[in-house]
């Protein structure tokens, strides 16, 4: 069976860094302009929620195009980390659980985003293009006949 499932390991690296990506810059759109529509009340947000809503339209399609993936998505990975320690961990009791303090997505982003910085975007990105073109130095340029 793992040579079944490690085959397609790059292309299913490749659909989780996508789908995450576009769910991120969705999150922030959400807050940011409203779209796609939330429960959430609409009216002016707070900076930090400003912040955040710009951290995750940009980071979020960085890293679903893959464009400087490991900065965009440790990036993001931080905010994550901070989202749930400034608004869903309660200390007191059990509402540090995240399942209790409704901060499992925020937990979930925080690690997924980890786990993409360290490696690395892939296949399928504009990271793995830049770094297949090959770069003409001096060295290399001007051999003796």
């Amino acid at each position: 069976m793992p040579e079944v499932i490690g085959r397609l390991s790059p292309q299913a690296f490749a659909l989780l860094r996508l789908i995450s990506g576009v769910m991120f810059f969705l999150h922030g759109s959400q807050k940011f302009f409203g779209w796609p529509p939330s429960e959430q009340p609409g009216g002016a947000l707070p900076p930090i929620l400003v912040a955040a809503s710009w951290i995750e339209m940009v980071a979020g399609l960085m890293i679903a195009v893959g464009f400087f993936t490991g900065i965009a998505a440790l990036i993001a990975s931080g905010e994550m980390a901070a989202a749930y320690f400034m608004a869903h961990a309660k200390w007191a009791g059990a509402g540090w659980i995240p399942l209790v303090n409704k901060g499992e997505l925020a937990v979930l982003y925080c690690f997924v985003f980890l786990f993409i910085a360290a490696h690395g975007a892939g296949i399928w990105s504009v990271d793995n293009v830049l770094r297949r073109r090959s770069t003409v130095t001096a060295s290399t340029a001007a051999r003796p006949a």
